[in-house]
């Protein structure tokens, strides 16, 4: 592990040294899962809870993205649709949500208004309340960061741990919308067509597969495609094939990304999931998958391997083949 003096950006961002960080904190916190369950260590997208027989999956989570309104939403709906995914990737049904707002001085009230508005549009479309709050504000500053911690409750928790080999992996749609989409409108750039972030919340149709052989699953967030596909790989001690042609990829986040010399396998999104399937259950899977609004673009992308162990190869659309690591951190800063 390299070595730590200072905090620097790419310690968010999702990749290499963010997973260093969590793990050298984490060192300092004797306590770090509670009966049996699992916690800190795994590094998943919760914590599993044993309570009276069934599994609670907690999750938390802060949101410090620039600028707060974008295509496709703003921080509050981003910060909800992240807590909900992250429960749901799990396996978890959403029960509830607590949001803390830390909140720069002379931060315009319409704003906070029509941020807190849009966390109440997710509430009531994903059935999910948010029943704890606070606030509390700064000298200026960054003008707004969210936290939002949520509870769901899993019949049979999914881990990043799970993948088998000769699992198929499925991409729920196309990729890095959400990074392009707030880069994009941050910087004031325009590619001839108006990028849109996938901001969404996701249980709804991650609910439709839980009864089929889902053996992993992981919301490609901070990191990307690159960053999900290498966790599980890692954490399931498989290796993981992949198909560069078969990846979903809008042609204006593609122009884009080669226009910014930014690869778009790492780019941040925030209405995706990355799905393991046992090869029996995934034509089925996927054919669920088709038939929702947030899945109509799912594709079976790669598979997992004996070989290889904790890596990701991906063929290339010439034919070659090159290996897929974690970036070091989010090539975009501050999206989520």
């Amino acid at each position: 592990m390299e070595r730590i003096n200072l905090i620097k950006s790419i310690h968010g961002g999702g990749g290499i040294a963010m997973y260093e960080l969590i793990s050298r904190l984490a060192k300092n916190l004797p306590l770090r899962s509670v009966n049996g369950g699992t916690g800190l260590d795994e590094q998943d997208d919760g914590a599993i809870i044993p309570v009276s027989g069934k599994n609670l999956v907690f999750t938390t989570d802060s949101y410090t993205v620039d600028p707060l309104f974008f295509p496709g939403g703003n921080i509050g709906k981003l910060s909800m649709c992240g807590t909900i995914n992250d429960l749901a990737v799990m396996g978890a049904r959403p029960v509830a949500i607590s949001s803390a707002f830390v909140i720069s001085e002379g931060f315009p009230l319409s704003d906070l208004d029509r941020i807190v508005n849009s966390m109440g549009k997710i509430s009531r479309i994903a059935n999910v309340p948010i029943v704890a709050a606070d606030t509390k504000v700064v000298d200026k500053g960054l003008d707004l960061i969210i936290n939002t911690a949520g509870i769901g409750i899993a019949k049979n928790p999914v881990m990043d741990s799970g993948l088998n080999p000769g699992d198929k992996i499925i991409i729920s749609g196309s990729i890095g919308d959400h990074g392009i989409a707030v880069l994009s409108d941050r910087e004031g750039i325009k590619f001839g067509t108006r990028l849109k972030s996938d901001c969404a919340p996701l249980w709804t149709m991650i609910s439709k597969i839980l009864g089929y052989g889902i053996h992993a699953m992981k919301d490609p967030t901070r990191g990307g495609l690159a960053s999900a596909l290498n966790e599980i790989a890692k954490k399931s001690d498989v290796g993981i094939f992949i198909d560069e042609k078969r990846i979903p990829i809008r042609k204006g986040v593609m122009a884009a990304s080669e226009m910014l010399g930014i690869d778009p396998l790492t780019l941040a999104n925030e209405g995706k999931v990355v799905i393991g399937v046992s090869d029996s259950d995934a034509n089925r899977v996927l054919g669920i998958l088709q038939k929702t609004r947030l899945g109509k673009n799912a594709r079976i992308i790669g598979e997992a391997t004996k070989e290889n162990k904790g890596r990701v190869i991906m063929e290339t659309p010439t034919g070659g083949k090159r290996i897929l690591d974690m970036p070091l951190g989010d090539p975009v800063p501050r999206v989520c």
